[in-house]
């Protein structure tokens, strides 16, 4: 995380997920222990890493304060640094992901009943928002890391389908009914916690780019909405070495011609995008994932894509795998932008990855569709920031800005659980238990109105300030229309 803040990448982000969290295979609850992921089907039972996440003392050198750690905090290691993290960057929330590829195992037990959905989410919030963690190895304590996780992340890989980890609990009936249930679990104890605390937090989830997984979990479902926030749609891994013998797109934005692959096995983000849009899912609650990696292959026999090869790459975390950072110099580029897709080729070595061109061409397609922003996987892939900064910079000159985290409006008369779609990190500084009650509805139907820095404003009023007309994201009252980037107000016209 120090890299994060000496490069500047940090102030690219409005979020920084923390991967993963895992759900224990007795309690079904979120907790905390020194256990080493094992191998085989069960090896995610028990597994967790509190040494990691805040018990590792960092010295002065690696710490973001520049202070070491000493014996006597009840938190240090990751926890401590990314409160560190966000006490340097005021905007940046920090959120929890829950489950991953490796633990996920155990979702669909903790999501089958009422009873252990209730359970599964008081859990997580106790431990992650309220900070109350457990007493290990001389760290820990009730709110010991209180403040410093500003939501939860669904990372399901996957309900209702057997395409996830071998091992993992799959109830193909019920699993995307009781995943809905589940959010809407989330959705309401954030809410309550967040009515007691005067904070908003944040639910978010992991989409997935297989059509076939979309639609056995229901992620394309738009009740799903009511309770996020956004979702980050998996836009990349649509291609591996998994199939060792040929070589592919791992990220590609449209759809390549020359895919030789069925029809069931050609996936393209453009692809994956129009199936949650076609569905109805709003897109401002939509964000694209990129890839701070590349999948590769060796033994690759040509430059073009589709080639035979032999096998995986070497790669740093596993074979067929490696950061962009050790990429961008393998061999010779190539990149297609009819397809948005880009590779690297040494006359033996094939990578599919994003490159700065393909990452300007995704930026096109985030603004033409309206989508809420990008996601990276993962900003350890990019140290100095550089892949990232071409997507927020281009970003920040769109007309419409990244859509915002939610963030609760408590008028009288609207229900807590209505979700905002806004695009920021602010927190409304005032209690807004004394707006006026004006549905979002009838706020958009209204005639804009001259602004008045005394008045209070509900989500979707507009006002006409120096001639523009801007919409309200949330409550606000004294925020000058404009004024700021990632404010209250979005500017609609003229």
């Amino acid at each position: 995380m120090k890299a994060l803040q000496d490069s500047g990448a940090v102030g690219n982000l409005s979020h920084i997920n923390y991967a993963f969290g895992n759900i224990h295979h007795e309690t079904l609850t979120c907790f905390e222990a020194n256990r080493a992921q094992g191998s085989g089907p069960d090896g995610s039972d028990g597994a967790s890493d509190a040494w990691a996440d805040y018990g590792m003392a960092y010295d002065a050198a690696n710490s973001i304060a520049g202070t070491g750690d000493t014996a006597e905090q009840p938190l240090a290691g990751s926890f401590n640094q990314l409160r560190q993290l966000k006490e340097a960057n005021p905007g940046l929330r920090a959120v929890i992901s829950l489950g991953g590829w490796t633990w996920s195992k155990n979702f669909s037990r903790a999501a089958a009943t009422d009873e252990s959905r209730k359970t599964l989410v008081a859990s997580c919030i106790d431990l992650y928002i309220k900070g109350n963690l457990p007493m290990i190895d001389g760290r820990g304590g009730n709110g010991a890391a209180a403040g410093i996780f500003d939501g939860i992340d669904i990372d399901w890989e996957w309900p209702g389908s057997d395409k996830g980890l071998e091992g993992n609990g799959v109830d193909t009936e019920n699993d995307a009914e009781n995943f809905r249930l589940l959010l809407q679990e989330f959705r309401e104890q954030l809410d309550a916690y967040g009515a007691s605390t005067g904070a908003s937090y944040s639910l978010s989830a992991f989409l997935p780019a297989n059509p076939e997984i979309i639609e056995a979990g229901g992620w394309n479902d738009p009740d799903l909405f009511e309770y996020l926030d956004f979702g980050n749609i998996q836009g990349y891994d649509l291609w591996g070495t998994w199939e060792p013998g040929l070589t592919g797109h791992q990220g590609n934005l449209f759809d390549d011609p020359e895919d030789p692959r069925p029809d069931g096995e050609r996936f393209s983000v453009d692809r994956t995008v129009s199936a949650y849009l076609e569905a109805g899912i709003d897109p401002a609650k939509l964000g694209l994932g990129l890839a701070a990696f590349g999948r590769g292959w060796l033994g690759a026999d040509t430059a073009e894509p589709w080639g035979t090869a032999t096998g995986p790459a070497p790669g740093g975390e596993e074979p067929g795998l490696e950061d962009y950072d050790k990429l961008r110099e393998v061999g010779e580029e190539f990149t297609d932008p009819t397809l948005g897709a880009a590779w690297r080729f040494d006359g033996d070595q094939w990578w599919s990855y994003d490159n700065p061109e393909t990452v300007k061409l995704k930026s096109d397609y985030i603004q033409e569709l309206g989508l809420g922003g990008g996601m990276w996987w993962d900003l350890a892939g990019n140290r100095d920031g550089s892949l990232l900064t071409v997507l927020s910079d281009e970003l920040r000159e769109a007309s419409q800005g990244p859509a915002r985290d939610r963030v609760m409006t408590k008028a009288a008369g609207q229900p807590t659980s209505t979700p905002t779609a806004v695009s920021g990190t602010t927190t409304p500084s005032a209690s807004p238990e004394t707006a006026p009650s004006l549905s979002v509805q009838e706020a958009a139907d209204a005639e804009p109105v001259a602004w008045d820095a005394d008045e209070v404003y509900t989500e979707g009023q507009r006002v006409i300030f120096e001639g523009e007309v801007y919409r309200t994201q949330w409550w606000t009252s004294g925020d000058v229309p404009g004024a700021e980037q990632w404010g209250p107000w979005r500017r609609t016209g003229g």
